[in-house]
């Protein structure tokens, strides 16, 4: 019997909306993962905690910052033995902290040439004599930074970094601390995060302070540190974090631990939280998920102007200008916030967040016994939820007209958002809620317009993967064939580029933080404006350098060509910008450019825990050692001969050299871009070139008094161009060495 067709269309979308509800449940089991799905939860956790930070000043935890100020004082990193010696007198001692956590490793004794010196001398004169030997030993003391450092470590509440690796080798240097919880601890534990390896600090420190704990970070698969392990284990032990070993030292020390499960028992399938014994005869409970790790209770945006923390330049206190007692009972951080020592992380918070004030807001939130947790039973609440909503949505929504479906999901949304959000503010419950939500409002979505969310799916898909990547205008391109592009690895022909402030250290010495910061990120703007306007593809920042490349995700014929134009036109944006500065007063800056084409393998790459969409190979590597030839010949854009040639026509190239690279053996030619594409040199330009070619054929062949004219020539006709100078260097420098072998060779044959 045949269905009336309305009960046919019906029956359509009810099996269509229960569809939509088992994939959400499916996902939520576990059973196959949806990754827009889990990038949502992640993006409406980061909204709701940076809209519920409370931006308020915690006095009782401060940062002590190794900032560009102190480097300028004190010299660049890492400073003295001696140095950091009178750092922890001054804090412990002087200021009466509660506790110090030092945010660094000292996995190397201090080079020493005179303790060295020293120690051969007594061994070399005085062999098998016990007096020498306990000369030594007394007095060694006097020029061993090292024992200085212990010396002033001793007795202390005082917490040392290190941090934990995994690798096939399981290489280890220095020494840990006691663990939070001996072999086999780990053991019933099986989620626990468990490393094989670590970079610690050298015994003598470990010994000497009173405590010591892991300083690694957890980033989720975008990059950014929501949460970070509390606990970890290796060979069997369990050891603690960096917070956590801080503030128990400024509880008195060490007390009794142990891990909680599931059944409230010290074993268990899987890790709930932590209750450690604090030295004044309290208890801590610190809520964790089955890996060890803890949610980090952002308290604001993360900097010294942030307001979270207070800020003390590392300068400040070694000048002894802090009042005596004036950090009395507070625990101190020593950390670094300088871009160039590479201790910025990607939080919630905010996107170049200093990674000791991670830490920080660790120890605040253990203090406020405030921890967000996402309990163990997070999947059942979310499966619960799910089933209940499904229910309704099933029955509810094929039969009701736009209106009345239109109000049935959203208010089924709304009472998903509601409950989760109550949860979350009221109880610290950190649940998922985008599946809810997706599987709600997709639900609607079909029911209000049949088939229009199945048809647009992948576009969206592919849209959210590439916008961070690539211009809009190629998204729009690839949306019209989503079938065509992939993030699976592949082997291309592609063109990338590097560029790479160069002096910036000096330009960033008198500049504080935020300054630089500032600096940093208007140069990076510039840049990405210009390659995306070429329609290139952002791969990564590293610091102060951008790395892009032309020819994926979407095909280009003439990836090549439109790298050089970029290349230009990024020199073009750096001029616009130093005309600014010097409007202000300010001083310029430089960039260097390296360009390399050829094959090299594309995609997504990476770990379960981070992937990101790049590439990779030989290629990349010369591109890389091109940007630093830049310095070398005082040019911005070098590029390789392969590039030149598959730019094509409308270029005016400047041979430089054939260089040796890092990591190849092979020579590689190299050339510099001379004037703006698509334009005629001029016709001193062309002559100039044209004298060169001549010059650098005459130094290959071995001409060199034919070359050396026709160099200084060069040289006296543009003398601000350095290349000239160079090379006029290079073959004064070979006419000398011949002149000097040849009377030598006369002289032997007399």
């Amino acid at each position: 019997m045949k269905l009336p067709g309305p009960w046919a269309r019906r029956g359509g979308r009810v099996l269509a909306t229960l569809v939509i509800v088992v994939l959400a449940m499916l996902h939520a089991a576990g059973a196959w993962s949806l990754l827009p799905l889990a990038q949502l939860d992640r993006a409406i956790y980061d909204a709701r905690l940076r809209w519920t930070m409370p931006a308020t000043p915690d006095d009782r935890v401060v940062i002590v910052d190794i900032d560009e100020a102190s480097l300028a004082q004190f010299g660049q990193w890492p400073w003295s033995r001696e140095r950091l010696a009178q750092l922890v007198d001054e804090l412990v001692v002087r200021q009466s902290v509660a506790a110090l956590g030092i945010d660094a490793v000292f996995a190397e004794p201090e080079r020493n040439p005179g303790l060295r010196a020293l120690r051969e001398l007594a061994a070399d004169r005085q062999r098998g004599d016990p007096a020498v030997a306990d000369w030594l030993a007394r007095h060694q003391g006097a020029v061993d930074a090292d024992d200085t450092l212990a010396q002033a470590l001793r007795g202390k509440p005082v917490a040392l970094g290190y941090y934990l690796t995994s690798d096939r080798e399981g290489r280890r240097a220095g020494s840990l601390p006691p663990p939070l919880v001996p072999a086999p601890g780990a053991a019933a534990f099986s989620g626990l995060l468990a490393w094989d390896g670590y970079g610690a600090n050298i015994g003598a420190l470990t010994r000497s302070a009173a405590t010591g704990g892991f300083f690694n970070a957890v980033a989720d698969a975008d990059g950014v540190v929501r949460s970070v392990p509390m606990v970890a284990g290796l060979d069997g032990a369990v050891y603690e974090s960096f917070a956590l070993a801080t503030l128990r030292a400024s509880r008195g020390g060490s007390g009794s631990a142990r891990l909680l499960s599931t059944n409230g028992q010290t074993h268990g399938r899987a890790l709930t939280g932590l209750e450690v014994g604090l030295g004044d005869g309290s208890h801590l409970q610190v809520p964790l998920d089955p890996r060890g790790t803890a949610l980090v209770p952002y308290r604001g945006p993360g900097g010294a102007g942030a307001g979270s923390y207070r800020y003390i330049s590392a300068a400040d206190v070694l000048r002894g200008t802090l009042a005596s007692g004036s950090l009395a009972g507070k625990i101190v951080l020593v950390g670094f916030t300088t871009p160039g020592l590479m201790d910025l992380r990607a939080t919630p918070a905010g996107e170049a967040f200093p990674g000791v004030e991670v830490h920080a807001n660790l120890i605040s939130g253990m203090l406020d016994g405030r921890i967000p947790q996402r309990p163990d039973y997070a999947r059942g609440y979310d499966l619960l939820s799910l089933a209940l909503a499904g229910v309704v949505l099933v029955a509810g929504l094929p039969a009701l007209p736009m209106l009345g479906a239109l109000a049935l999901g959203l208010g089924t949304a709304a009472v998903l958002a509601g409950l989760n959000t109550w949860l979350f503010l009221g109880h610290d419950l950190v649940l998922p809620l985008a599946t809810g939500l997706v599987m709600t409002l997709a639900a609607l979505a079909l029911n209000m317009g049949w088939g229009y969310f199945a048809e647009s799916r992948a576009k969206r898909d592919l849209a959210q993967r590439f916008a961070t990547y690539v211009p809009p205008e190629l998204v729009r391109e690839m949306l019209r064939n989503p079938e065509r592009y992939s993030m699976k690895a592949r082997a291309e022909e592609l063109t990338v580029l590097f560029c790479d402030m160069r002096g910036f250290t000096q330009v960033s010495e008198a500049m504080e933080p935020l300054e630089v910061q500032a600096l940093i990120n208007d140069v990076l703007t510039r840049l990405t404006r210009v390659i995306r306007a070429h329609r290139g593809t952002i791969d990564k920042y590293i610091g102060d350098c951008v790395m892009a490349f032309w020819g994926a995700p979407v095909p280009a014929a003439d990836h090549a060509a439109q790298a050089v134009r970029a290349a230009w036109a990024m020199t073009e944006a750096i001029a616009e910008l130093n005309a600014e500065r010097a409007a202000q007063g300010l001083e310029p800056v430089r960039v260097g450019i390296g360009i390399n084409t050829g094959i090299m393998s594309v995609g997504d790459m990476g770990t379960d825990i981070r992937l990101a969409y790049t590439v990779m190979g030989d290629a990349v590597n010369l591109a890389a050692r091109l940007e630093g030839l830049t310095r070398v010949y005082d040019v911005d854009i070098v590029a390789s001969d392969t590039t030149r040639v598959r730019a094509g026509e409308g270029l005016v190239w400047q041979a430089l050299d054939t260089v040796r690279v890092k990591g190849r053996q092979q020579p590689v030619d190299v050339f510099a871009l001379r004037a703006p594409p698509d334009a005629a040199p001029s016709e001193a330009l062309a002559a100039e070139l044209a004298l060169w070619s001549q010059a650098l054929a005459d130094w290959r062949a071995g001409d060199l008094v034919s070359a050396n004219a026709k160099v200084q020539k060069l040289a006296h006709q543009n003398a601000n161009y350095f290349l000239y100078r160079l090379y006029a260097e290079r073959v004064a420098s070979y006419m000398n060495a011949s002149q000097e072998r040849e009377p030598a060779a006369m002289g032997n044959t007399k």
